[in-house]
């Protein structure tokens, strides 16, 4: 049996299924289940590796830190975000969209979804924006690229995927702390650029508050704050695991939200958790299924072969690396992030370790450099999101997103050249890394 017959009938049944719609879980079991057939591979070593892949100690923190950002987003704790970020920033020129970029920092640290970033925050900010007197590609694009923050700062599906997907035994936790001062930077860098902005095209000044009206503002929001403070530093400070993290901020999300803010009922509270059920029972079928499909790119040698490929054309590292993210880049124009993560990680990780990447850098790079994905046409979800909430089409936007674009790869060009600032964090701490 020829490896490349097995090569090919493992991506092209994926290809095929995908462009049938097939869901991608069911396109990656399905494929690999064609290519175990082919090389006659025992079908109960695939399902065992799908089993493994969701009873691993790192995936138990899926189900917390789902609950809790499905808690948080239907206990309304987005709109006291946003308020509590115009009390900080909100009244200089362009205060909205600086508020923009903060709060998708804030509610990044909840949800951990771009998407869910501008399907909630978005909603409201777009239109307020629009009303405001700021240009509809200019509120699209910033709400868009600031989404991007909740990729990279924790809690991050993204990277729990990559850790998934790389099945090296890397700590989540770790992989959550190297993900604080690059999201920070990217969060500031977009603030810049967006001021800078606003002053050429001289956009609006906020209203004021008065003071009474900030001090309940703040004390509102504090509360919800405090959930994010729970993940951040329970594991920066080692109090808790990612997961015991995770099922404290649950709980800690719940008592708020029903008896503080008493917005969550009871039927509010099913409605939540069936939302959360959804998210995590596809979760868990990609994992399970990707499992399989990393085994049989394993087998196939495939990250070997990907390795040689590259080291044929230079073995200078930074090329490596430079080509490695062109791909991703790419491939992110036309597939999705989560996707990729599941389908890229097990054959660039081999390949990035044999080249003398850290792993955790690496993981990181992957995933602020897929996030772009989600941002350019014609597949990109947040942008979609954004324009279908404006109700403008995509190519009447595109324009407003060239400096926020050149702004996330600047970003993106600094983690590469400065690994410290990824690892600062958890070698800080102590942590290997």
């Amino acid at each position: 049996m020829s490896p490349t017959i097995g090569i090919l009938i493992l991506f092209s049944s994926l290809v095929i299924l995908m462009i049938l719609r097939f869901p991608i879980s069911f396109a990656l079991g399905v494929a690999s289940l064609f290519t175990g057939l082919y090389l006659g591979i025992p079908f109960f070593n695939l399902f065992q590796k799908m089993a493994t892949g969701i009873t691993s100690f790192t995936f138990m923190c899926v189900p917390f830190f789902i609950i809790m950002a499905q808690i948080m987003t239907d206990g309304g704790i987005s709109d006291r975000l946003t308020n509590y970020a115009n009390v900080l920033i909100g009244r200089v020129r362009g205060g909205t969209a600086l508020v923009n970029c903060l709060v998708s920092m804030f509610f990044g640290g909840i949800s951990g979804s771009s998407i869910a970033d501008v399907s909630s925050i978005g909603s409201f900010l777009i239109p307020s924006m629009i009303k405001e007197g700021y240009d509809a590609d200019y509120s699209i694009a910033v709400t868009c690229t600031s989404s991007v923050e909740g990729v990279i700062i924790p809690p991050s599906q993204n990277m729990i995927f990559y850790i998934v997907a790389a099945g090296s035994g890397l700590s989540i936790s770790t992989m959550f702390m190297c993900g604080y001062l690059p999201g920070l930077l990217l969060t500031v860098a977009l603030m810049v650029t967006s001021f800078i902005i606003a002053v050429k095209k001289k956009y609006p000044i906020s209203e004021s508050k008065s003071w009474k009206e900030n001090i309940i503002i703040v004390r509102e929001s504090i509360l919800g704050l405090v959930t994010i403070l729970i993940v951040a530093v329970g594991i920066i400070a080692g109090v808790f695991t990612a997961t015991e993290a995770g099922a404290i901020a649950a709980v800690y999300a719940f008592i708020i939200t029903t008896f503080v803010y008493k917005t969550m009922t009871v039927r509010k509270l099913l409605t939540t958790l069936l939302k959360s059920l959804k998210t995590l029972g596809t979760i868990m079928a990609i994992i399970a299924t990707s499992s399989a499909f990393s085994y049989c790119l394993s087998y196939l040698r495939v990250p070997t072969l990907v390795a040689h490929a590259l080291m044929s054309v230079s073995t200078n590292p930074a090329v490596a690396m430079l080509l490695m993210i062109i791909i991703m880049i790419v491939l992110g124009c036309f597939m999705d992030m989560g996707i990729l993560l599941i389908l890229l990680t097990p054959i660039f990780y081999p390949v990035a370790m044999s080249f003398g990447f850290n792993p955790y850098h690496f993981g990181l790079i992957m995933v602020l450099t897929l996030g772009l994905g989600l941002l350019t046409p014609p597949v990109g979800t947040s942008l979609w999101a954004g324009c279908a909430i404006a109700n403008v089409p995509i190519e009447s936007v595109i324009k407003g997103f060239i400096p926020f674009y050149l702004t996330y790869l600047g970003v993106l060009v600094i983690i590469v050249v400065f690994p410290s600032i990824t690892l600062l964090v958890p070698l800080s701490l102590g942590y290997a890394v």
